[in-house]
């Protein structure tokens, strides 16, 4: 993060904290991971069957330290923050498991630690190390990490910024009653009270009507006017970006100064606190993506998934951490980016999203000028809802993907009642993912983008051994993501 985002004394409480942290993992070796993601992309799934998988020892052949059978015991544990609500594990895995629904969404941050006790696998290590790592997973929304680049924006290039991508393409359509409503206002007549609420309602409406479904935008600061909480109503929340503000200073107790100081206490109530208290006390990280929708959404969708993970990326600061880095600026010294929903798609293509997504984060970096060390990609399925086929139609086989879709999905006009399986053809994505981009430039109607069928399916049903032993949660790549994300600390 430039330090222009932070000011002397959040640096000073930061390094506070990181000392307690450095202090505490030298009796208790710990990392702290952190696990967000973009529009509904499955946090809450991906934590519940990580742990599920470390738990009930999952199938990781990729995980090294539990392929070879180092990892001696894994347990859940007090986490460390008692001020941080602790992420309900029981009840997502619950829902998972038994009922076959997929958890709510991530509404807040949350918390959780798993220990292992494992085998070094070097000789030398087995004699200074306790052999145990303790992980605290925390997990936080995407729209929040989308917020710290308000940091180092006053007011004015908040305005300028958000209500010049409102006017473009799509957006234009859902933002017409805010900008309009805005258009009317004169922003140095006295501050109103009402107008104020007027004009935050409408954004906060253009904001929601983004991120709808039939949508899926993913750049949406600021993220509490998706998920206000206990700051419903609070003058924090009651702003809005005002277009084409005079380059003179707002006369005081007018419309434009109101708006400003509530901006300010924005970013001082709700941004500041999450990056000092969380998000820089962070080590590893994963960021969590649904290419697949957004690429069903169609080009201005893919675009938008393109400059949010911009903004996230700019947001690390990837490199290797020395004791003191991580007592004075700790970084985050790995950061994964993974597409999920994989098992919507016949194996042959679990490449393809890799390296699509690999594209856009490599355009991301390129725009931002970000050099790659410390970033990885990946196609994954925290959860595999689906299982591979194929089946026989006009004299071709035609590879397939079964799984029940959920109650209300209707696939070529045949809606669901979500206790029958069905086989659906996923759809194809190209070999190359520049035929995508280069769809991005031009009219749709030219190049469009490969068709994918997005189905929502209901969990897995799961086996049980013969001693009534519910198996450890189905996935695709997630071993690769543990390996990646924290395997080398168990080495």
């Amino acid at each position: 993060m430039p330090p222009s985002l932070t000011s002397l004394a959040d640096d000073a409480l930061i390094a506070l904290d990181n000392l307690g942290d450095r202090a505490a993992s030298l009796v208790n070796p710990a990392i702290r991971l952190g696990v967000t993601g973009l529009s509904r992309s499955g946090k809450t799934v991906f934590i519940s069957s990580l742990v599920h998988n470390l738990l009930h020892g999952g199938r990781l052949p990729l995980f090294e330290p539990m392929q070879s059978g180092r990892i001696a015991k894994v347990r859940l544990e007090e986490q460390p923050d008692d001020a941080v609500p602790r992420f309900q594990y029981e009840d997502h895995i619950r829902s998972l498991v038994s009922d076959r629904l997929w958890p709510d969404s991530t509404r807040a941050i949350s918390e959780l630690r798993i220990t292992l006790q494992y085998q070094s696998a070097s000789g030398w290590n087995r004699m200074f190390s306790a052999g145990r790592l303790s992980i605290d997973i925390v997990d936080y929304p995407g729209e929040w990490l989308l917020d710290l680049p308000l940091l180092a924006q006053d007011y004015r290039s908040f305005s300028e910024a958000t209500v010049a991508l409102a006017s473009s393409g799509i957006r234009a359509e859902l933002s017409r009653d805010w900008l309009a409503l805005s258009s009317l206002v004169d922003t140095d007549a006295p501050a109103d009270e009402m107008q104020a609420r007027r004009l935050a309602t409408a954004f906060a409406d253009y904001l929601k009507a983004c991120k709808a479904d039939e949508r899926s935008l993913s750049t949406l600061p600021p993220g509490r006017f998706l998920m206000p909480g206990d700051l419903d109503g609070s003058p924090a929340l009651t702003f809005a970006p005002l277009p084409n503000l005079p380059v003179t200073k707002a006369p005081k107790g007018s419309l434009r100064a109101m708006m400003e100081r509530r901006y300010e206490a924005y970013k001082s109530v709700v941004v500041k606190p999450f990056f000092r208290e969380h998000f820089a006390r962070l080590d590893r990280q994963i960021v969590l993506v649904d290419a697949l929708q957004a690429i069903n959404r169609g080009p201005e969708a893919v675009t938008d998934l393109e400059r949010a993970l911009s903004d996230v990326l700019a947001c690390f600061r990837p490199g290797q951490n020395s004791i003191l880095s991580s007592i004075l600026g700790r970084r985050i010294d790995r950061v994964l980016v993974a597409a999920t929903k994989a098992d919507h798609l016949h194996h042959e293509s679990h490449d393809r999203l890799e390296a699509l997504t690999r594209r856009l984060v490599d355009r991301a970096i390129e725009r931002i000028g970000m050099a790659g060390a410390g970033i990885d990609v990946m196609a994954l399925a925290s959860v595999r809802a689906t299982r591979e086929a194929t089946v026989r139609r006009d004299g071709y086989t035609l590879p397939v993907i079964v799984g029940t879709p959920m109650a209300g999905e209707t696939i070529n006009g045949e809606r669901f009642d979500g206790n029958r399986k069905t086989a659906i053809f996923p759809g194809d994505l190209p070999e190359d993912p520049e035929v995508i981009f280069q769809s991005l430039d031009r009219p749709a109607k030219e190049h469009p983008l490969p068709d994918v069928n997005v189905v929502r399916f209901r969990p897995p049903e799961l086996d049980e051994t013969g001693g009534g032993i519910t198996l450890s949660v189905p996935h695709i790549r997630l071993d690769r993501a543990m390996q990646f994300l924290f395997g080398d600390r168990l080495a």
